[in-house]
């Protein structure tokens, strides 16, 4: 099926997405799409300018009217993704339930649409819990993480009264059972459990191998140490296990083994201790597109492989099937958001390269100099044109690492006109910094041909307001 221009509607903002709309934007032949369909928000198309249209919306103008970079999100991508994952996620005779990783893209927006879509929330600091507080999630419907949240932190989570801690170390635990002692409060937590899995991802996101700062080993048998510990503190209730291994993740087995293991130590502590394991919460990690070889596994895959496991090796072991649980984050935003640049200067340098330079870069996306992250690009403006230079596309801070694409291809360029990269959604915004004293972009969300900024652009003076 073939999408031209206002022949399928886009659904209307805050409106649960019709599934049958959601199918049809997924599986439609996107005219003149500068690169593949998987990589850009649902909504994605090309208009009679030769501009790409999200939500209904030019991206050119967008970023003429919003100025750039420009975070752009397409909400009807948002809510498809996260209905994908409420509706597929679910199997006869489970409770399962989806929490969404706010570390992928956090703010009150994103946090309303979560709710509206009945998710709940996985946040990683007082920041987090705090905007989510803010956007009115309720607390029960929030899980707290991190390696190592200060007193402050594991107080605000005790006195709001969030659904699960994830408690990650010992150290935590003798200071969450004093804080609820005094309290007089019972958080129910979940333990954080390294398997020992070393998934096929980037060293950086890895987080379930046996050299990891997250958890409680099972090979080094504080695993079992820290679940005796736990049923013998009286000031919380163990609910159950936590295990992620990793993000990014393309190959499924990894997950399979994770579970596998993680259920024979449920065996384990049900046999030893008595204690029946009521949830098990195996993370998120799985991977998305970024460029046109990607090939990431389906949520339908990834949901069969969580669940169909946990059925399987619980059922080897007489175990009764515990609540799943799942927490995706960048396969829920990354392909819904893209960030939009102009193009400043053009350096040619003979039988070398031709750098493109915008005005954005390291500060707004970190992650290709973090961990050599991969991204696409083309020029909005030239949407439906051939690519025909090969350049590499340079951000404005003074390093030499700030380069944000590798050997591009492009259509002819020219200063002032707009850049793209799409699957930006996940670990842009929320990585920006303040490098060179750059003001942080905006934030738009569109919808039914009409934007609206979430997050504004900081200016000149937001730069100095906490000093003193």
């Amino acid at each position: 099926m073939i999408i031209m221009h206002g022949l399928l509607p886009l659904p209307p903002a805050r409106v649960r997405l019709n599934r049958s709309v959601s199918e049809a934007f997924r599986g439609v032949t996107l005219v003149h799409l500068p690169v593949k369909k998987d990589i850009l928000p649902i909504t994605a198309e090309v208009n009679g300018r030769g501009h790409l249209v999200v939500g209904g919306c030019d991206t050119v103008e967008l970023a003429d009217k919003f100025g750039t970079p420009l975070f752009v999100y397409d909400e009807a991508t948002l809510r498809a993704q996260c209905q994908d994952y409420a509706d597929t996620f679910t199997a006869p005779g489970v409770d399962t339930e989806v929490i969404y990783a706010a570390k992928a893209f956090i703010c009150k927006a994103m946090c309303e649409i979560t709710m509206e879509e009945g998710l709940s929330l996985d946040v990683s600091s007082g920041g987090e819990l705090f905007v989510a507080r803010s956007a009115g999630v309720a607390p029960e419907k929030i899980y707290l993480h991190g390696n190592n949240k200060t007193p402050a932190e594991l107080e605000f989570a005790i006195r709001e009264g969030v659904g699960r801690l994830v408690v990650d170390s010992f150290n935590e635990l003798d200071l969450v059972a004093k804080l609820a002692a005094e309290r007089k409060a019972c958080p129910r937590i979940l333990l954080r459990i390294t398997p020992g899995i070393k998934p096929s991802t980037h060293s950086y996101i890895q987080t379930g191998q046996i050299d990891s700062k997250f958890g409680f080993g099972l090979a080094d048998g504080t695993a079992m140490e820290a679940i005796e510990r736990v049923l013998a503190t009286k000031e919380v209730e163990l609910m159950g296990l936590h295990a992620h291994i990793g993000s990014q993740i393309f190959k499924l087995h990894s997950y399979a083994k994770a579970i596998e293991l993680i259920v024979d130590f449920i065996a384990e502590i049900r046999d030893k201790t008595g204690f029946v394991c009521g949830e098990l919460n195996s993370g998120g990690g799985l991977g998305i597109s970024y460029e046109a070889a990607d090939e990431p596994s389906t949520i339908a895959e990834y949901a069969e492989v969580i669940i169909g496991n946990v059925r399987k090796a619980t059922a080897a072991h007489d175990l009764p099937m515990p609540k799943v649980m799942i927490e995706p984050g960048r396969s829920i935003v990354g392909n819904a958001g893209i960030t939009l640049y102009r193009v400043g200067t053009i350096k040619k340098i003979p039988r070398v390269r031709t750098y493109i330079s915008v005005d954005g870069g390291m500060s707004d996306n970190i992650r290709p100099m973090l961990y050599d992250a991969v991204y696409e690009a083309f020029i909005a403006n030239k949407a439906d044109r051939k690519k025909e230079v090969t350049a590499t596309i340079a951000g404005k801070h003074c390093e030499s690492g700030d380069i944000i694409v590798k050997d591009a291809k492009l259509a002819a360029v020219e200063v002032g006109d707009t850049l793209c990269t799409p699957a930006t959604g996940a670990y842009g915004y929320v990585m920006a910094s303040n490098y060179n004293k750059q003001p942080r972009p905006a934030v738009v969300m569109v919808a039914d041909g009409k934007a609206r900024i979430i997050i504004r652009r900081e200016t000149y003076e937001d730069l100095t307001r906490l000093e003193v």
